[in-house]
């Protein structure tokens, strides 16, 4: 024993002179005295000779831990080895020596509400659910088994079961069946996660308390005893001052009805209402009054719940409403009948697909300081917060969306908070100040339509009625994001539609008129001024391309580059050819490079960036860009912007061809092949010095665009190129494109009400005129052509072109001949078919003697197809937009059967490539990597899941 004691003092000896010459400052004349007294110890050998060896095991334990870490060697930098453990140990000790204000005691700091809407979300994870596998063979179990191994681990060790332990086995156990609901649930973007996370806040408190408590020697514990946290939620001072200081309101707005249909939903909130004492559910509850008259009316309560001892529903308050409150947006309604709910001064508004944890609670003191502490003119009214998006762990597409996401949660709205104070509220866990906004009109817009972006009116209004918007970057909440790209590409068109709506508001008016002239423009190019220019960066080069376009047809860029060249003069090539040496697409990505520097260095951001290179970010932005104008412009034009439900599951599953097709066709596809078409025409008959090579090198980020906006949806497909799904893909789409359906068939299940849903947004005549003068641009291409024909000659009458149109008539008659399929009698329909074969003869027999008697060439029948795919296009755009006129004359099925023959070729024209690349097994496995490089890094088992599999559910 004394052997050790020598052995400590030294340690300790060695540990003061560390500490005295390296970490604290020479400046000591404060302190004189007192490191007089402890220099004179040391140099009489006094220093640490008495040490008294501590009994209770708790600070034994943090000993053991203190050694560890003063004798840990350089191998063990990657303890822990989980990766989530080590990425938020690092954000905490980072943030401790970031710019924070001290936290008042807890019986002093600001009381706060933490309020999540909740509609019809995922609760909790059944037993069923985990196990119900996919047309792959791929349970939810069993993919968060491949996916977080080291995890699972710990579980079967957390409950005493064995790593041999199978599914099976948990279910002979209902407690440990339990867990693993929880335990799958905590891992998906599910309201557990949420409410776990969110009463962190509490235990935070607890703990706080507890320990406060203790140092002013309250509660029999002398002031000098070195503190534990052994039984700090036992403490009912601390539970009754956390209790003060938290409430945490879930406003699930259905929540009576799903009881009463006795919905697995409202048994789930039910467990979670028992299993967290200070959680308070807020919903709608409907009543049935018989009026005066004898007729059935219908009462509103706005109620408040909590979980009794006994664990039932105990009513805590009920406020009977003048009406229905669900008016406008449901989201922004469900927060409004419930705020009142909500207690304190302060109010940190959190997503259903959020998360928190226990280090990060511990400074949300320091947090609500920041309410008094000094931003300028104004005291702040919003405090912005940090998110971390836990959801870009595997797939390269997740983890492009939590890169993007995290760029403009951090280093955006770092920079548009200060210096250009206009940072408004995005939806992310922002703490209000609750008086400040319930005495202006709350924190949530909810007019129809208008604010289907609701969260950021929510700036808005703050923001004119003199609020003050900081950000803070110390504090970060979870954030969960879309992890396919049909997902993010809902996400993203409902945000863009959100914008559009924004900017026929009044609030950005006003906005614009009260900003000074700078401060105007940071807004204006933070919010809808950044879609303005998305879209305006796509219509430059449908424009460009137009100009080309006639300058190839009316000869113009010939004449002027032989002039130009007599002159010498080379300023109008640059000028026309330097639109195509930028990737418009790679410039979204600037911002996340920038903070992939400040927030890892430049080496690991290089890195970084060529990494997501290899994986085809490039592609991914540049659909992203397509989805972002399409959206815009469709509201700008006839406004109506939807909330677009994206779901939030998380198992990796193929997306068939006609999904993808229904979603992308009008947004992506038919734009990405008028580009091409217009490409493709420049190169037949425009002037380019060195040919169509030099052409088509001066277009590459064009056809980039086009390569990207067609195929990007099955690059980034799981088993996009496997030749098996590629068949069951192909037979799908072609049920879907053939079956005329019934009543009551969906969009996806036939092409006919697919084809009817998209028309559903032109309902103005405004927008019917817009879309009609759009629609003349694809007439160009047969007013062009036709004068280029061999055939034709120099000849340049109008007559000629007049001609072209009664060609395209008879191919039209022609066209409804084949496709017509009489119902009358059997004897008519054989007739109709002997009739149809002849023609189909006579047709091609024609063709040959106009190509041998005429100077009608082959490469003219191409011509002339180029000419009248688009021409026909936009007859069917105008005949769209007219729907009522075109029903009344009768020729509505026959625009039917034309859009379908245009839908057929366009899908055929998609599918090709994607069915030769299948033939190819290296195809798929190249994607396989590309999409999932992060979990093979990791040494996830992510081929067993791409692959299939059934041997997971065992008997």
């Amino acid at each position: 024993m004394p052997e050790l004691a020598r052995g400590a003092a030294k340690a300790l000896f060695e540990l003061y002179d560390v500490v005295t010459h390296e970490l604290l400052s020479s400046d000591l004349r404060e302190q004189l005295d007192t490191w007089n007294l402890l220099a004179r110890a040391r140099n009489e050998g006094r220093l640490f000779s008495s040490i008294e060896w501590p009994k209770d095991p708790e600070i034994i334990e943090q000993v053991k831990r203190l050694h560890l870490l003063l004798t840990v060697k350089e191998s063990a930098a990657n303890v822990p080895k989980n990766l989530e453990a080590r990425r938020r140990l690092e954000f905490f000790t980072n943030s401790l020596f970031m710019d924070m204000p001290a936290a008042k005691p807890v019986s002093e700091m600001l009381p706060f509400s933490v309020f999540t809407p909740y509609y019809s979300e995922t609760v909790l994870y059944s037993s069923s659910e985990l196990r119900v596998e996919n047309e792959d063979g791929i349970s939810i179990l069993f993919y968060l088994q491949k996916i977080f191994p080291d995890e699972w681990n710990n579980f079967l060790e957390r409950i005493g079961r064995g790593g041999d332990t199978r599914d099976a086995d948990l279910q002979e156990s209902s407690s440990d069946s339990l867990e693993l609901r929880f335990w799958v649930s905590y891992r998906g973007q599910t309201l557990a996660r949420t409410v776990r996370g969110m009463m962190y806040y509490r235990r935070a408190l607890m703990l706080q308390s507890y320990l406060e408590r203790r140092l002013l020697g309250v509660d029999g514990y002398s002031q000098f005893c070195f503190s534990t946290t052994q039984g700090f939620e036992l403490s009912p001072e601390s539970r009754a001052q956390a209790d003060l200081k938290f409430t945490y309101v879930v406003s699930c707005q259905i929540y009576g009805q799903q009881k009463q249909k006795k919905l697995p939903e409202a048994a789930d909130i039910a467990l979670l209402l028992q299993r967290n004492e200070a959680l308070r559910v807020a919903f709608i509850h409907e009543e049935e009054s018989s009026a005066v008259d004898g007729k059935v009316s219908k009462d509103f309560y706005s109620k408040l719940v909590k979980a009794d001892i006994h664990g039932k529903d105990q009513e805590v308050y009920s406020i009977k409403l003048p009406g229905n409150p669900k008016l406008g947006e449901g989201k922004p309604e469900n927060q409004n009948h419930a705020i009142i709910f909500t207690r304190g001064e302060a109010l940190q508004t959190i997503d259903m697909n959020q998360d928190n944890y226990l280090e990060e609670a511990m400074k949300m003191r320091n947090l609500l300081e920041e309410f008094r502490g000094n931003h300028g003119i104004r005291l702040p009214t919003i405090l912005g917060v940090r998110e971390h998006v836990f959801t870009g762990s595997v797939s390269s597409l997740a983890w492009f969306m939590s890169n993007q996401e995290t760029s403009f949660v951090t280093l955006g709205q770092r920079v548009l908070a200060s210096p250009l104070k206009v940072r408004m509220h995005y939806g992310h866990p922002d703490v209000f100040d609750r008086i400040f906004h319930i005495t202006r009109g709350g924190i949530s817009k909810a007019s129809r339509v208008i604010n289907i972006s609701e969260d950021i009116f929510a700036g808005f209004n703050s923001t004119l009625r003199q609020g003050n918007i900081t950000h803070h970057e110390y504090i970060q909440v979870g954030k969960g994001r879309d992890v396919g790209l049909n997902q993010i590409a809902l996400f993203e068109g409902k945000v863009a539609g959100g914008n559009g709506e924004q900017v026929l508001s009044r609030d950005v008016y006003r906005i614009g008129q009260l900003f000074d002239f700078f401060r105007m423009l940071s807004f204006f190019f933070t919010t809808v001024g950044y879609y303005v220019c998305t879209m305006m960066t796509v219509l430059t080069v449908y424009i460009f391309l137009y100009g080309r376009l006639y300058l190839a047809f009316s000869g113009l860029d010939q004449q002027i580059s032989e002039k130009a060249e007599e002159l010498g003069s080379t300023a109008l090539d640059a000028a026309l050819n330097a639109q195509f040496l930028v990737q418009i697409g790679v410039f979204t990505a600037v911002p996340m490079i920038m903070g992939f520097i400040l927030e890892s260095g430049l080496l690991k951001a290089v890195f970084s960036f060529i990494t997501m290179q290899l994986q085809l970010c490039s592609v991914f932005f540049t659909f992203s860009l397509g989805t972002r104008t399409h959206y815009f412009g469709r509201t700008i034009l006839h406004g109506g912007a939807k909330y677009r439900a994206t779901g939030r599951g998380f198992v990796v599953r193929h997306i068939k061809f006609a999904d993808n097709y229904r979603l992308y066709s009008r947004s992506h596809f038919t734009k990405a092949l008028e580009v091409a078409l217009l490409l493709i025409v420049y190169i037949a008959y425009g002037h380019t010095k060195g040919g169509a090579v030099s052409f088509v090198l001066l277009t590459i980020s064009s056809w980039f665009l086009v390569i990207s906006w067609l195929f990007a949806p099955y690059i980034f497909n799981p088993s996009g190129f496997e030749w098996q799904k590629t068949v069951e893909d192909f037979d799908d789409w072609t049920s879907w494109l053939l079956y005329k359906g019934g009543v009551g068939v969906k969009g996806e299940n036939s092409w006919e009400y697919w084809w009817d849903e998209e028309q559903v947004h032109i309902k103005t005549l405004r927008g019917r005129i817009l879309e009609t003068i759009l629609s003349l641009r694809f007439f160009i291409f047969q007013y062009g052509i036709v004068y280029k024909l061999h055939l034709t000659g120099k000849d340049t009458s109008l007559a000629l072109y007049g001609f072209s149109w009664v060609v395209l008539v008879a191919i039209a008659l022609i066209f409804k001949v084949f496709t017509y399929s009489p119902k009358k009698s059997r004897s008519f329909e054989l007739m109709m078919r002997l009739i149809q074969g002849v023609a189909s003869l006579g047709l091609v027999a024609a063709l040959a003697l106009v190509v041998a008697f005429t100077s009608l060439s082959i490469a003219d029948l191409f011509a002339s197809i180029l000419a009248f795919i688009p021409t026909g296009w936009g007859i069917l755009c105008l005949a769209i937009t007219w729907k009522k006129l075109v029903w009344k004359i009768g020729f509505w099925d026959s625009v039917r059967e034309f859009a379908r023959m245009y839908d057929a070729g366009m899908g055929l024209l998609i599918f090709t490539p994607i069915a030769v690349l299948s033939w190819f097994p290296f195809i798929s496995t190249f994607q396989s990597r590309l999409l999932f490089n992060q979990a093979f890094s990791r040494g996830l088992e992510i081929s067993i899941i791409l692959a299939g599999n059934k041997a997971n559910v065992e008997s």
